[in-house]
C-alpha cells in the first residue's frame, strides 16, 4: 500500500512539473519586456491577478470607489491589500508620523503640487501621504521599473494621489508615466521630489517653461544630484535645488545601514547563495559600499573592494579589506557588486572572463553600472530563472547569473528596513516646508535625528551653563557647524 501511495504522489509531481514552461519556452519569455512586466511581487506576497497579467495598464480603464481614473496602475483592487502593508509600515515610521500630526492642522504645504519620482513602496507612500497630509497636492511616478509594490500603488491611486507605475514597466511605459504625472491640464507642479534625477531631465527638456515656475527641488540620490551639479555647472539650473542624498541623515544612515541590511536579503532571495567563502568584489567604498562589505565580512565573505578614491581606499584597508583592480581578481571572484553611481565599471570583457556560476548585481541607482547591454548580443542566450534572475549563457555553456538586469537590487529584489528609510523621508519631508529654508542644514539633521530617538528609549544628555558657554554652544543645539562630518561606524 505504501508503494501504490508514493507512485501516485511521484505522477501527481510529474504532472505538476509540466506545467512549467519549457526551456525553449523559458527563454522567450526573458527575451520579452513586456512578458517580464507581468511579474508581481511585494514586500509580502504577490496580489496580481494571474488573469489580467497579459493586459498593459495602459489599455485598461480602471476607477477608483470615488469614480476618478486620473492613476494608471496594475490592479486598482489591489488597493486593500495595500492599505494593510503602509499601515505595517507606519508603525515603524513613528518619527514621520509624529511630524504629519504636530502640522498637519497648519497645512504649511498648502499651494504646494508637487510632482514626485521615486520608488513606490509602502514607505514612501508613508512620505506621500505625510506631504498630502500637510496640504500638498501630489502625483508620483517610478523612478525604478521593477521596484513599484503594485498594491501599494493601489492603495494610493484609492485615495485619490495621482501615481503612474506598475512594477515591470517598459521603458517606454517609464517615460509615459513620468509625462502622465507633469502633464494635466490645469495642472502646474511647483516642486520636484526626485530619485535619479530623470523627472528633472524630463521636465527640464520638455516643458521648459514649466520647470522656470518650480520653487524647489529636493533630490535624494548621487546620480540625480550629480545631474543637478552639471545642470548648474551650466548655468541651467534655474531653480532653488536641496541635495538630500549628501544629508548626514540620508548618507550615514541610510546609504550605510539600509544597505548593510538589503544586500543580504537580495542576494538571498534571488540566489539562496552561501556568502560563507565566497569571494566578493564591492566596487565602490562609499557609504554603500561600506555598507555592503560589513555585512558580507560578518557572514564570512572574502571581500575585496575597488576605488578610485585614495581616502576611501585607505578606509577600505584600514578595515581589513584588500583594494584591488577588479582585472586582477575578475576570474576568481563569485559575486560582482557595484555601488559607484558611474557607468561601465563591469564591462563586456570583465564578464566574458568571469568564471561560471558567477553573480552580478548593482547596488547603486542607476542601471549604468554593469554593461547590460553588451550583453545583448546574437552569441549569448538569456535564460529567465524566475522573477529579477537571469541566466546568460555564453556559447561554452558558461553561465552568469544576473540579478534585476543590472538595476538597483535590494529595491528590485528584496525589500528595505522601514525605519531606516523613515529619517530619509522625514529629511525629505521638513526640506520642502517653507520654515526651513534658512535655517542651518545641521539643526535640521538633528532635529530628524532626535524625532527617531524615543524609538529606542534613548535618552540625551544636557549639557550645563558652564559646559556650553565653554564650547560655544547653544544648550539646545545646533551641536556642530555645517562643515563637520561625522564618521563612519564600520
Amino acid at each position: 500500500a505504501k508503494k501504490y501511495t508514493k507512485q501516485i504522489q511521484f505522477v501527481e509531481d510529474k504532472q505538476e512539473f509540466s506545467r512549467f514552461p519549457t526551456k525553449a519556452g523559458r527563454r522567450s519569455l526573458s527575451r520579452s519586456i513586456s512578458q517580464s512586466s507581468t511579474d508581481s511581487y511585494s514586500s509580502a506576497a504577490s496580489y496580481t491577478d494571474s488573469s489580467d497579467d497579459e493586459t498593459s495598464p495602459r489599455d485598461k480603464t480602471q476607477l477608483n470607489s470615488k469614480g476618478t481614473n486620473d492613476f494608471c496602475v496594475k490592479n486598482i483592487k489591489q488597493a486593500e491589500f495595500g492599505r494593510r502593508e503602509i499601515e505595517i509600515a507606519e508603525q515603524d515610521m513613528s518619527a514621520l508620523i509624529s511630524l504629519r500630526k504636530r502640522a498637519q492642522g497648519e497645512k504649511p504645504l498648502a499651494g504646494a503640487k508637487i510632482v514626485g519620482c521615486t520608488h513606490i513602496t509602502a514607505q514612501t507612500a508613508v512620505l506621500i501621504e505625510t506631504l498630502v497630509a500637510l496640504g500638498a497636492q501630489c502625483r508620483w511616478t517610478a523612478c525604478n521599473i521593477y521596484s513599484t509594490q503594485n498594491e501599494v500603488a493601489a492603495a494610493l491611486s484609492e485615495i485619490g494621489v495621482a501615481v503612474f507605475a506598475w512594477k515591470g514597466e517598459s521603458e517606454d511605459d517609464f517615460w509615459w508615466c513620468i509625462n502622465k504625472c507633469i502633464n494635466m491640464e490645469g495642472w502646474q507642479p511647483n516642486m520636484i521630489l526626485d530619485d535619479g534625477g530623470d523627472l528633472t531631465h524630463w521636465v527640464y527638456k520638455k516643458y521648459p517653461n514649466g520647470f522656470k515656475k518650480i520653487r524647489g527641488i529636493v533630490e535624494e540620490s548621487v546620480t540625480g544630484v550629480h545631474r543637478l551639479y552639471q545642470l548648474s555647472k551650466a548655468g541651467k539650473l534655474c531653480v532653488p535645488a536641496m541635495n538630500v542624498n549628501d544629508s548626514v541623515t540620508k548618507q550615514k544612515f541610510d546609504n550605510l545601514y539600509c544597505c548593510r541590511e538589503s544586500i543580504l536579503d537580495g542576494l538571498k532571495r534571488t540566489t539562496d547563495v552561501m556568502f560563507g567563502g565566497k569571494q566578493v568584489v564591492v566596487c565602490g567604498y562609499g557609504e554603500v559600499g561600506k555598507g555592503c562589505t560589513a555585512a558580507l565580512k560578518a557572514m564570512g565573505s572574502i571581500v575585496y573592494v575597488t576605488e578610485i578614491d585614495p581616502i576611501c581606499s585607505l578606509q577600505a584597508c584600514m578595515d581589513g579589506f584588500r583594494v584591488v583592480k577588479l582585472n586582477e581578481v575578475i576570474r576568481q571572484v563569485d559575486i560582482i557588486i557595484t555601488c559607484t553611481g558611474n557607468k561601465n565599471v563591469v564591462t563586456r570583457d570583465q564578464l566574458d572572463r568571469m568564471k561560471n556560476g558567477s553573480i552580478v548585481c548593482n547596488m547603486g541607482h542607476s542601471n549604468t553600472e554593469i554593461d547590460v547591454a553588451s550583453l545583448r548580443t546574437p552569441e549569448l542566450t538569456w535564460e529567465r530563472v524566475c522573477s529579477q534572475v537571469d541566466h546568460v549563457i555564453w556559447p561554452d555553456g558558461k553561465r552568469v547569473i544576473l540579478l534585476a538586469e543590472g538595476r538597483l537590487l535590494n529595491l528590485s529584489c528584496s525589500t528595505v528596513p522601514t525605519f531606516v528609510l523613515s529619517i530619509t523621508a522625514t529629511t525629505q519631508v521638513i526640506q520642502t516646508l517653507p520654515t526651513v529654508a534658512n535655517k542651518q542644514q545641521i539643526a535640521v539633521y538633528e532635529y530628524v535625528a532626535s524625532l527617531h530617538l524615543p524609538t529606542f528609549d534613548a535618552h540625551l544628555t544636557e549639557l550645563s551653563d558652564e559646559q556650553a558657554k565653554y564650547l560655544g554652544l547653544n544648550k539646545n543645539g545646533p551641536f556642530k557647524p555645517n562643515y563637520y562630518r561625522y564618521k563612519c561606524p564600520c
